[in-house]
């Protein structure tokens, strides 16, 4: 009989087989969990745990966030709302070089404030902002790169759906992820303005200006985008000020954004039901992959995993800075694998208690996990959001969407290095909120 380690170890090897066959991931968690656990304490308490965790899942209230989130990211994108931002944004600074990528960088921006997922994101602004690139002469490599990064601040910029996650899975307020990821998010969309303006300078011909926009027709952009501006200011205002639970700040965005979807007229009963469908599918994949995840943590938990990890560190007397950089490291290689749900359902059950263990702050760590895997969206060999732009457009190769991302990966890194090494960057919001 195998002790309870090595039987972890055998599961995490065959969690990984499973996905590997394609196998969906919350599927493959759960069952390896329900077998491991099964293995160790008897297969009564399993057949308990698969009854209890799911029932628990889709009883917590705290969870109801995420479908509401999604609906209205959803209602929001069938509303046209991420058309109106990047007009806002072009409007502004569409007639200086390489303007249309800056204002694509300020449009994922705006629509992550009222989305919550970095593929949606760079999905919509791949339909809005890159035909409007190509048509303008701009070069294939920033059009495509500034539009893969952008849809990475839809899990950045609050309210984010994987924030939410997060924070349930590690028992911290969903208001505290939302506030110290102020500060991260300004930072991600200033840091990718500079890489942009930096990219045109050095090559000009990559990003030409366009016509500068009279200040009457400004206005009226700025007029035609109140909507969205209602929409963000109700959600998070109401959520910053307390006005409104989480809870009650998504299902109020929901309402919002189905009024202006069908005062627009742009909702009749086949768009609606294909924001059902869509927001549905999305939810039920987060939930089975959630279930999934409990039941694997339990697995591990009494395979006594963590703490064996947890052992093996410190006999390697590896610093808690190095083990966070062994951590990014490893979240840059999954993330670059995996969509960011996954990405940090499956490494939880590991990674909490080491950081618990060196006594880092988690709402820290949980900015700093979101921020790698947003990253890794991004970056080669396999960066979802690039795969998600090539889907959209066969005729831009690979390669040449990579190119266009180098300016905005090194932008990360730096971001990620400074938030990394000054955690006051992070947490002062919350600080001084406090």
């Amino acid at each position: 009989m195998y002790d309870p380690f090595t039987i972890a170890l055998i599961g995490f090897a065959a969690m990984f087989l499973l996905i590997v066959l394609h196998v969906p991931i919350g599927i493959a968690m759960g069952t390896v969990g329900a077998v491991g656990f099964a293995s160790i304490v008897g297969l009564d308490p399993a057949l308990s745990l698969l009854a209890s965790e799911p029932a628990s899942v889709f009883t917590n209230l705290d969870l109801a966030v995420i479908p509401l989130f999604l609906l209205m990211g959803s209602l929001a994108g069938a509303a046209g709302l991420p058309s109106d931002v990047y007009n806002l944004a072009y409007a502004f600074i569409g007639h200086r070089r390489g303007g249309l990528a800056l204002a694509t960088i300020g449009g994922c921006g705006g629509f992550g404030a009222v989305c919550g997922s970095a593929i949606a994101t760079t999905a919509t602004f791949g339909r809005v902002a890159l035909p409007e690139m190509l048509r303008r002469g701009y070069s294939p490599a920033l059009a495509a790169g500034s539009i893969a990064a952008g849809g990475t601040l839809g899990i950045i910029v609050p309210p984010s759906s994987i924030m939410v996650i997060y924070a349930i899975l590690t028992e911290q307020f969903i208001v505290h992820m939302f506030i110290a990821a102020i500060v991260p998010a300004i930072m991600a969309i200033a840091f990718y303005l500079i890489a942009a303006a930096i990219y045109v300078r050095l090559n000009p011909k990559a990003g030409p200006a366009g016509e500068r926009m009279p200040w009457p027709e400004r206005w009226k952009v700025i007029k035609a985008n109140w909507g969205v501006l209602f929409l963000a200011t109700v959600v998070l205002g109401g959520i910053y000020t307390g006005v409104f639970t989480v809870n009650e700040a998504a299902a109020v965005g929901v309402t919002i954004a189905l009024a202006f979807a069908i005062l627009r007229g742009r909702l009749g009963l086949r768009e609606f039901l294909d924001v059902l469908v869509e927001s549905a599918a999305t939810t039920l994949m987060i939930y089975v992959m959630l279930i999934g995840a409990s039941i694997f943590s339990y697995f591990m938990s009494v395979a006594h995993a963590p703490d064996r990890l947890i052992e093996a560190i410190t006999d390697l007397h590896l610093s808690g800075g190095m083990v966070i950089l062994l951590l990014l490291i490893m979240y840059l290689i999954l993330g670059a694998i995996f969509d960011e749900v996954a990405a940090i359902v499956i490494t939880l059950p590991f990674v909490l208690p080491i950081i618990k263990h060196f006594g880092y702050d988690l709402v820290w760590w949980g900015i700093i996990n979101v921020i790698v895997v947003e990253i890794a969206m991004i970056s080669p060999p396999i960066g979802l959001n690039v795969f998600v732009i090539h889907g959209m457009r066969k005729d831009i190769k690979l390669g040449t969407i990579y190119r266009g991302i180098m300016p905005f990966l090194a932008a990360d890194i730096v971001r990620l290095a400074l938030l990394a090494l000054f955690p006051s960057l992070t947490l002062f919001t919350l600080q001084w909120l406090k």
